[in-house]
């Protein structure tokens, strides 16, 4: 089997994706992954998917979005975590607001949580 290089010697780059699916009993889980069919797949198999997820099966995929690698998909992940279902249901029903209206935990505000007056 043969690998992909880049000319640089660089390996093929990884996509990420961030994730939300919507639970059996309407609860949301958050997660990244590499290949998006075969985790929400292992979410709804017999002994696979996150611990949280198990007991609440089936899971359907309600939101995805693309991250420039892991790094920046687990930042993500950790804002929308943060969310309450509320603005998780916004975020799932309108997308991601435009780059310019920043989202209520993006990493600026996350680096200095103290309150501004």
């Amino acid at each position: 089997m043969t690998r992909e290089h880049h000319p640089d010697g660089a390996p093929p780059a990884t996509t990420w994706q961030v994730y939300i699916v919507r639970c059996q009993d309407g609860s949301y889980y958050t997660g990244i992954t590499t290949d998006l069919a075969r985790r929400i797949a292992e979410h709804n198999s017999t002994g696979g998917g996150a611990r949280y997820t198990r007991p609440r099966r089936p899971v359907n995929l309600v939101y995805a979005e693309t991250a420039p690698d892991r790094s920046a998909a687990s930042r993500r992940e950790y804002q929308l975590k943060r969310f309450t279902p509320t603005m998780k249901r916004a975020l799932i029903n309108h997308g991601a607001p435009s780059p310019k209206a920043p989202l209520p935990d993006t990493p600026a505000v996350l680096a200095d949580e103290s309150p501004k007056e």
